[in-house]
């Protein structure tokens, strides 16, 4: 699932590092700024609020940090729900 599919309120575990959707390099930065701001394989995450119509842009917590970020961003980052993860 990706971060933008995590329901709000619900912890979850980075399940990957960032992915670039082609190889283009607009795309390969993002994924790359991702990661340098700690969406890292086994990092903590939360959304903690979602903007109004569409819920873009996310705020998101990581470790004890907020970013907000945008839809396609979010879906960058593949994650494992809380729940799923203590499995």
């Amino acid at each position: 699932m990706t971060l933008f599919e995590l329901p709000m309120g619900q912890a979850g575990t980075v399940s990957g590092a960032p992915l670039a959707s082609d190889e283009r390099t607009e795309e390969q930065e993002i994924a790359l700024r991702l990661f340098e701001i700690g969406f890292i394989p086994g990092e903590r995450v939360r959304v903690v609020a979602r903007g109004y119509p569409g819920g873009d842009p996310l705020a998101v917590r990581v470790g004890d940090t907020m970013f907000a970020l945008r839809r396609f961003e979010a879906e960058r980052v593949l994650v494992t729900p809380a729940c799923e993860a203590a499995r």
